[in-house]
């Protein structure tokens, strides 16, 4: 194993940080370094950017119109775009359901939906968890059940925290074909058009006062055997390839390196008995300890890719790292709460002038008029929104019984 880069791979590196600082829009990465939420039309914008130099699909063949890089680079990119504070990529229809098609889709499925998920045309979320299916996804219970005519599927059923539904004309969704079967092995993968009839979402409004996730309602919806990936009854195999991919970038490693970077340098401008916070041996220990499990995450998510670029494939490792990723994510963003104190706004206000589903409920004056600093406009809900981290993607606890059993054998 080799973690050191090649050449090749740091000029990728300087390609790379070249243009996060000179073609992205200083303003969008502001908003995402003010921790301000984005709307649909800059999440768009930044998909597009990266559209027009080939780079949005990372994890993609180059024949399907990725950019063939190896997990090196795709390391590097996404490391680069954390630490310049680009927005992240909306995770859905390139990240999740774009390998899941490549994989088990039908020619005519990946001819059809591939190119839309590029060009932006889709937006796609995602139909997994209901509310007696959550940690435990394979006890779903939306139905999808053949008409008479064999030609579509008729879906009644409930999905709930569907991130960002509001946006999407799409969803993928896991349904329960056969009610008599393991449960595992009477799931199907379904691809829904949220225009259809019977589709009704419901916003749910989160802790931190903001509108990020959804409740979906289908009642007797119409969907084309069509559209149908994988075989029948068989969608627990698309089901765990996606997660394995929604798991190792819930980890998001340049994330809190950024994170990281930010609690340090808010850390050194607060006073404490005259002296920077930083200086503080409490607040220094729990700082250092977080760093030292940083650095150890990354040598780990270095060893995955090392162990992917020679042809292995990441099992246990991406529960692993999303549980440490998860854990280090929520104690930096505890860290700058306790880092700002009574300066941190307890919460954005929910039903205030300027809230949205695109502002997120905040507030109407801005952290220089209020003489506060920057971090302390998101500081609070940034805290509460990262609680999810450890819940979902599937929760920790669930994490640790893959571990258990795929590395222990218990």
């Amino acid at each position: 194993m080799d973690l050191s880069f090649t050449p090749d791979e740091q000029a990728f590196k300087d390609e790379v940080r070249h243009f996060v600082q000179h073609e992205v829009p200083a303003a969008l990465r502001a908003k995402v370094r003010d921790g301000q939420h984005l709307s649909k039309a800059e999440h768009e914008q930044w998909h597009a950017l990266l559209h027009q130099r080939g780079w949005l699909a990372s994890h993609w063949p180059r024949e399907w119109g990725g950019p063939g890089w190896t997990p090196v680079q795709r390391f590097i990119f996404d490391h680069e775009c954390a630490l310049a504070y680009c927005p992240r990529t909306v995770p859905f229809g390139v990240n999740m359901l774009g390998p899941v098609l490549i994989k088990y889709g039908t020619e005519a499925q990946k001819r059809h939906w591939l190119p839309r998920i590029l060009n932006g045309d889709d937006w796609w979320c995602q139909g997994y968890s209901e509310p007696g299916a959550g940690s435990d996804l394979a006890a779903v219970k939306t139905t999808a059940v053949k008409d008479a005519s064999g030609e579509f599927y008729v879906v009644s059923g409930q999905k709930t925290w569907t991130t960002l539904g509001h946006h999407a004309n799409m969803i993928f969704c896991l349904v329960r074909t056969n009610r008599e079967a393991k449960k595992q092995e009477g799931i199907s993968f379904l691809l829904i058009d949220m225009r259809s009839p019977g589709v009704e979402v419901r916003p749910i409004i989160t802790l931190d006062g903001a509108h990020e996730v959804n409740e979906v309602f289908f009642t007797d919806v119409k969907v084309p055997v069509a559209n149908l990936v994988g075989t029948e009854h068989q969608g627990w195999t698309c089901a765990k390839f996606l997660l394995t991919y929604e798991r190792t970038n819930i980890a998001g490693v340049g994330f809190s390196v950024a994170a990281l970077a930010r609690v340090k340098a808010v850390a050194s401008r607060v006073m404490k008995g005259g002296r920077p916070l930083l200086d503080d041996p409490l607040f220094a220990a729990r700082l250092a300890r977080i760093e030292i499990d940083l650095r150890n995450m990354q040598t780990t998510n270095l060893r995955v890719i090392a162990a992917a670029a020679d042809g292995g494939a990441p099992g246990a490792e991406s529960s692993m790292l999303k549980i440490k990723g998860t854990e280090i994510r929520q104690e930096l963003s505890a860290l700058l709460r306790r880092a700002l104190g009574p300066q941190a706004m307890a919460l954005w206000q929910h039903g205030a002038e300027e809230s949205g589903p695109d502002t997120g409920g905040r507030p109407g004056a801005n952290p220089m008029e209020r003489g506060t600093p920057p971090e302390a406009d998101f500081a609070a809900q940034q805290y509460f929104n990262n609680r999810k981290l450890s819940i979902f993607g599937g929760s920790n606890e669930v994490q640790k019984n893959i571990i258990a059993k795929l590395i222990l054998g218990l």
